[in-house]
């Protein structure tokens, strides 16, 4: 018998990120989680921490960034993938560009604060992007968190 490699798809990798974003939601936190892949395996996964840590840069995409990049020995993430449930804002964009993200997959846009306001130019030339994978479970996470606020 021999053994395959599982191959996951985006949706799966999603889902694990939106697992980050239920914690932060249960934590009080805008409900925003993220996880690195490479070579079909989770290598980083974070969600918004600014409340806890009393950091405006905490954000789910940052923490994963770095800590990804401990796991891989290397600032560079040009083999990997991220996964988040929310576009990334301008600072975590500018973050991805330095880290030469492979890919961005994101699931809700944000029409406010998200990089694509100002296109794809402040990401890595290589960098690819993709959008709204399990939108509707991101979207609804997150105004069910603003709506509780309210």
């Amino acid at each position: 018998m021999s053994s395959m490699l599982a191959v996951f798809s985006d949706n799966h990798f999603m889902k694990k990120a939106l697992q980050e974003a239920q914690i932060a939601f249960e934590e009080g936190e805008v409900p925003v989680g993220a996880v690195v892949v490479c070579e079909n395996r989770i290598i980083a996964k974070a969600h918004n921490q600014t409340e806890r840590l009393t950091d405006v840069t905490a954000h789910a995409e940052i923490l994963a960034i770095t800590s990804a990049a401990e796991y891989l020995g290397s600032k560079y993430l040009n083999e990997c993938t991220v996964y988040v449930t929310l576009e990334p804002c301008v600072m975590c964009a500018g973050a991805l560009a330095w880290a030469q993200i492979g890919r961005i997959v994101y699931g809700a846009n944000d029409d406010s604060k998200g990089f694509m306001r100002f296109g794809k130019r402040i990401l890595h030339p290589k960098t690819k992007v993709e959008f709204g994978i399990l939108m509707e479970e991101c979207s609804n996470l997150l105004k069910s968190f603003f709506k509780n606020k309210r």
